[in-house]
């Protein structure tokens, strides 16, 4: 079997990963990023807007796929279903909610309606088109299942590789720490951040260090910064600098409003880093409660300070939830389980 993928660059350092495993497993794979093959309106380049997709037709030529996969849903999957070749479409997060957020927010004025429309009506299409849709967990299959109910889907979990996340150095830090690693790039994810302002209050001699960025760090970061014990980092190089700042925090806590499959909160276990997320989405299907770390519930300060303290008073405690989360994430998320799921998925849908 030839397999195609076309990436988002965010994620090709991990879909590289993928690659390599599905050679080993006898599928013959070539990664691009998508931008490069397939683009148009409305895209950030004005440049692409009037372009055919010639590129694209020359990749297909030269490799001749069977089967395409797609990690968002752009021109890349919009030309693959012109050229009528399977395509399996990975989901990795709650796109109608995400899109109702962005209409509210980021895409409101009138140039920005009639982009984000533009969008909605390329997902659409690619949706509609798919061969099968794989939702990154669970929560979202059913999610999935309520717009598109006659759609194949099977769940495909993000992989990772426990090989890359050791221990290092660190980097320097206050002691104790916690450390929160995720972006602000959509709103309900970004505000829930916010309950940290009576934490950060009951716990003045704990430092917390958010590294993340994205078009709502303002919407949180100048209210969390009044607080001597929080310090914002920024965007940190991946994954050498994100893995020296999980191997120098205490605590890693994920608040988030919404969320499907947050790659961090695998790194941070792989780390042996004891866990506190918030119940939101397939955050409960990454993690296991009271024996990798603790869920809890959205706005819940008192129970979140309740846990901290007990990891960060209990060091036997905290290394035992550490070791086990390591080998949880290693059991179950590792490139080479979801490299043969995937395998198992292609044989049955790509004709």
């Amino acid at each position: 079997m030839k397999l195609l993928i076309g990436g988002s660059s965010s994620k090709f350092f991990h879909l590289k990963d993928f690659a390599d495993e599905l050679e080993n497993l006898g599928i013959e794979c070539k990664l691009v990023h998508d931008t490069d093959f397939a683009d148009g309106y409305p895209s950030r380049k004005l440049s692409t807007w009037l372009k055919q997709n010639k590129k694209f037709e020359n990749l297909i030529n030269d490799l001749k796929p069977d089967v395409i996969f797609v990690d968002r849903q752009r021109h890349f999957g919009l030309e693959s279903l012109k050229n009528d070749i399977p395509l399996f479409v990975h989901l990795r997060g709650n796109y109608w909610e995400e899109m109702k957020m962005a209409r509210k927010t980021l895409y409101s004025s009138l140039p920005k309606k009639l982009a984000i429309n533009k969008w909605d009506d390329i997902a659409s299409q690619v949706f509609q088109g798919s061969k099968i849709i794989l939702p990154i967990c669970k929560h979202l299959e059913n999610v999935v299942k309520n717009h598109y109910p006659k759609k194949p889907t099977s769940v495909l979990y993000q992989g990772i590789t426990p090989e890359n996340w050791f221990q290092t150095d660190g980097m320097k830090l206050k002691h104790p720490c916690v450390g929160l690693l995720q972006g602000a790039v959509i709103f309900e994810k970004t505000k829930e951040l916010l309950t940290l302002t009576k934490v950060l209050e009951k716990m003045p001699d704990v430092t917390f260090y958010w590294v993340g960025d994205g078009p709502y760090r303002d919407d949180v970061l100048p209210i969390l910064e009044k607080f001597d014990n929080f310090e914002w980092l920024g965007a940190l190089e991946y994954p050498n600098k994100v893995r020296d700042f999980l191997a120098e925090i205490d605590v890693y806590a994920l608040l988030s409003g919404i969320d499907m499959s947050p790659l961090t909160l695998l790194e941070a276990q792989l780390m042996e880093k004891p866990v506190i997320a918030t119940n939101v989405g397939g955050i409960p299907e990454l993690m296991k409660n009271n024996e990798t770390g603790f869920l809890i519930e959205k706005s819940d300060h008192q129970t979140l300070i309740e846990k901290l303290e007990l990891i960060l008073n209990d060091s036997q405690k905290a290394n035992s939830l550490g070791k086990a989360g390591r080998k949880f994430v290693s059991s179950n998320f590792d490139w080479k389980i979801i490299a043969k799921n995937f395998v198992s998925i292609a044989n049955e849908h790509a004709n």
